[in-house]
């Protein structure tokens, strides 16, 4: 990875350790760096859902386009990449607490186990009624999710691109570890990033058309959300640019990519942009950190045409030192 340094108002990246300097009090400051070439170049159509398998120091992620899962052992770097095919696609995974074996996905229709060693995909939960028909587990597909910390699991579902146009028929479900599926968020379109604050008092959640960030009351005993209103608003950046998903760190900021605009933004608790990465391509889509290293997936250039210079790139893995560690990942509690 090659990065130039930029200079903000009160930090800045070094440009050969790719490391965020740190003010007085030891925390990271706000800053700005730009980087040139990705770690990874691979062609994902829709590259998505990095994570961190923190024991093996491995990272996983998705293309949802083509159908693909991709893993990389980060001890000996990008040529270690192994790719699996999937019967459908994926848009989001995460370990299940007790197995090394397999871990669970959002599949096309719903939650599902993915077999480690092959890639076979074995569905769990179906997210749609019998009343709602075939014709709608046709139309709609899991995206973005993320483990609560006791282990519920929470999936955004939306239009599938592949056979019809976006609506507000998109559902954020909570599949709990008895097995029980509920409906916590309806009438959202392209759900993207779930996260938690520290205290577990608090969940964000972006609906990326409406550019907002929203964040909830929320009750970590029971899972019940409450109190919507705005955390985050995407201004001042290209008309067709959108907050993707995200991934929050220890001190409580969440990084949200923004698609259409080659940047992850770090946004502060009080809900201010702090910090700036610059990529060098539009369609970024999300975050996630491995240790104190952000790792960044995109997608391909949905206009080539008027952007020639995001072509490159497109689709490619990125990585950035930031200098402070992301929040805990937790597993999926199946009972």
């Amino acid at each position: 990875m090659e990065g130039n340094v930029q200079q903000s108002r009160s930090g800045v990246v070094d440009a050969n350790t790719k490391r965020m300097c740190v003010g007085e009090d030891g925390l990271p400051v706000a800053h700005a760096a730009e980087l040139g070439v990705p770690y990874l170049q691979i062609d994902c159509g829709l590259g998505e859902a990095p994570f961190w398998e923190k024991e093996a120091h491995r990272l996983r992620f998705v293309d949802i386009v083509k159908q693909k899962l991709h893993v990389i052992d980060l001890n000996k770097g990008p040529s270690s990449l192994i790719s699996f095919d999937l019967d459908d696609p994926v848009g989001t995974t995460a370990d299940i607490e007790g197995s090394n074996d397999e871990i669970v996905v959002g599949a096309k229709g719903g939650y599902a186990t993915l077999n480690r060693k092959t890639g076979g995909i074995e569905y769990l939960k179906k997210l749609w009624t019998a009343e709602e028909g075939a014709e709608k587990e046709k139309k709609m597909r899991s995206n973005d999710g993320a483990v609560d910390t006791s282990g519920r699991y929470w999936i955004g579902a939306m239009c599938d691109p592949k056979v019809t146009d976006a609506s507000d028929e998109g559902v954020v479900f909570r599949l709990d570890p008895d097995m029980k599926l509920h409906r916590m968020i309806e009438n959202v379109t392209i759900p993207n990033g779930i996260g938690w604050s520290a205290d577990d008092k608090t969940m964000y959640f972006t609906d990326s058309p409406t550019k907002t960030i929203s964040k909830f009351d929320y009750d970590s005993v029971t899972g019940h959300v409450s109190n919507r209103r705005p955390h985050f608003i995407l201004e001042h950046v290209a008309s067709d640019a959108v907050p993707d998903g995200f991934a929050m760190d220890v001190d409580g900021c969440i990084w949200t990519a923004v698609f259409g605009a080659g940047k992850v933004l770090r946004i502060s608790p009080e809900g201010k942009v702090i910090g700036e990465i610059s990529l060098p391509t539009r369609c970024i889509s999300c975050p996630r950190f491995a240790g104190e290293d952000l790792f960044i997936t995109s997608a391909e250039e949905e206009d080539p045409d008027s952007y020639l210079e995001s072509v490159k790139y497109a689709g490619s893995l990125f990585r950035v030192h930031v200098g402070v560690e992301g929040s805990p990942i937790h597993r999926f509690k199946r009972l």
